[in-house]
């Protein structure tokens, strides 16, 4: 069976030393031997699918109506494709164990890496309560009767297990997960068209029925004219930052790439095509099939709050698949929060093995496997169970805007490594155009997505500051990640004393004699469907 990349990850600690002799502990992921190759990688980057698309979608297509959804995704998406080619230029140059957490530290200086290392802990074992709090809002379609604690409880249940069996299985069970989301969304999208077009049991014809009644945008909280509509697809931007956040989780795997000079251009160079079938075409759909009014898709006020590709469904009239579709919503949940705990562990073990986390943090099993680590970062998800006095959606909401912070602070820093990089290489005088891979958008997508990044951030919790609708926990979840990143850099900066790295004594030597020994021409494509395949993956 074929692993995801995630399931050979491991985390290790890099010392670097600046002119003083000073040493400086930064988090890196140390990679496996090259082992994976391209078609092998390629279901990591479909696998960030998920309940971010599935499920949170809800919340958009109420807040904004099918354009302000639609405009919003493709906002983000120019974002992340953005982040993604910065990334692609740096990763194809030096595919290096640790990818942009090491980069961070290589072209800006070992603060952002050490801020950047933490916040990457931070965000995976955020995100585990999120997709339990998911799977809860998921059980809720079938029944109301019985406490979201049970389905927690089985959820985490079944995570852990997983877990704990080590990355054989972990590998093996998140490869399956993966290929069920493609299946599905492609699935989706395919019906969804037939639905519109009148090809449902009732055979009516939607067409864009929902973007004329109740009409194309939402009038964000009753507030009338063009300044309620763009408030709608404002708000809209942080949960779908939440759907493409992990989409740069390729480049923690280029230490173990086969070939990485040659496939993670490739894997780059398709994300736009991802955003596209994917994300847009999905939010489209969900904007023809399901008015922005319906009551369902209110997270905060439903706790049998539905995807709105069920709801969908439901409203066509298809008997049964409604059920069928959840179920493979819920295995999208599992695997997300799997892939979480494993994550998250690793990271907090290569905490301690750098000195940055207590020690006991760093026992292995004599399998290897970091327990401590994994036992400590699963409790975290008990603040899933939050859920049974405020609601799965509700709570669910707020670990969405706590990982979109964590995670565009993400992308702020490849951004700001990106423009770093841009100037030392080119000061020194290497040409761009002979990089393994290079996109003449830059360096302006870097301050785009840096730009954007921050701006999102410092305005996700706008809402509470509107007259009568002030709610500490949307401030403190908003707010709070969006703090601990810029404290975490500036408390290693003060501890540390390094300087930020000058453009001219930047290193683009290292490592490269390596990088090039594992450089080979692939094969061609033996048909037509290989081509093909090999053009769309």
């Amino acid at each position: 069976m074929i692993r995801s990349v995630r399931s050979y990850l491991s985390l290790a600690s890099v010392r670097l030393t600046d002119s003083r002799s000073r040493s400086v502990v930064v988090l890196v992921v140390r990679a496996s031997p090259r082992i994976l190759s391209y078609d092998f990688s390629q279901p990591l980057a479909l696998g960030v699918i998920g309940t971010g698309l599935f499920l949170g979608t809800a919340s958009s297509l109420a807040a904004g109506g099918p354009v302000g959804l639609l405009l919003g995704y493709a906002t983000v998406g120019t974002v992340c494709y953005s982040v993604m080619i910065s990334l692609g230029e740096m990763i194809a140059f030096l595919p290096l164990p640790g990818g942009h957490i090491k980069l961070a530290g290589r072209f800006v200086d070992p603060a952002l890496s050490f801020a950047m290392g933490w916040n990457y802990w931070y965000n995976w074992t955020i995100l585990l309560p999120t997709e339990l709090s998911a799977a809860a809002v998921l059980m809720n379609f079938w029944t109301e009767d019985v406490s979201n604690a049970v389905w927690i409880t089985m959820c985490l249940v079944v995570v852990v297990v997983i877990n704990l069996f080590g990355a054989g299985v972990y590998g093996e069970c998140e490869f399956i997960f993966a290929s069920i989301k493609v299946v599905t969304i492609t699935g989706l999208i395919i019906l969804g068209i037939v639905l519109d077009l009148g090809g449902g049991p009732s055979h009516d014809r939607l067409g864009f029925r929902y973007w004329k009644n109740p009409g194309p945008f939402v009038q964000f909280n009753g507030i009338s004219g063009a300044e309620g509509r763009f408030l709608g697809w404002f708000q809209v931007l942080e949960q779908s930052a939440f759907s493409f956040i992990g989409t740069e989780i390729v480049a923690i795997a280029a230490g173990e790439a086969k070939n990485p000079r040659r496939n993670l251009p490739k894997a780059i160079k398709r994300v736009y095509i991802r955003i596209l079938l994917f994300y847009i075409c999905g939010v489209i759909i969900i904007g023809l099939l399901v008015p922005s009014n319906e009551g369902d898709l209110n997270l905060k006020t439903s706790n049998a709050a539905k995807s709105p590709f069920v709801i969908a469904i439901k409203r066509a009239g298809i008997a049964g698949l409604p059920s069928v579709l959840n179920a493979a919503f819920l295995t999208s949940a599992w695997s997300a929060a799997s892939s979480d705990l494993y994550t998250s562990s690793r990271a907090l073990y290569s905490l301690a093995i750098a000195g940055n986390a207590p020690k006991f943090f760093a026992k292995l099993t004599k399998h290897g496997l970091p327990l401590p680590a994994l036992v400590f970062n699963a409790l975290f998800a008990a603040l899933a169970y939050m859920s049974i006095s405020s609601g799965a959606g509700r709570v669910f909401n707020w670990f969405v805007n706590m990982t979109s912070i964590s995670g565009l602070m993400t992308w702020f820093g490849i951004s700001l490594t990106y423009i770093r990089f841009h100037k030392g290489y080119t000061q020194q005088g290497y040409d761009r155009t002979k990089l393994p891979y290079y996109n003449r958008l830059q360096p302006y997508a870097a301050w785009w997505s840096m730009i954007m990044s921050v701006f999102i951030c410092l305005f996700s919790g706008w809402t509470v500051f509107l007259r009568g609708q002030w709610s500490t926990e949307t401030f403190v979840t908003n707010y709070m990640p969006f703090v601990m990143f810029p404290i975490l850099y500036v408390g290693a900066k003060f501890v540390y004393r390094v300087p930020v790295v000058r453009p001219e004594n930047m290193d683009f030597v290292s490592g490269l004699q390596e990088i090039e020994a594992d450089t080979y021409d692939e094969p061609p494509p033996r048909n037509k469907f290989e081509a093909f395949w090999a053009w769309l993956m």
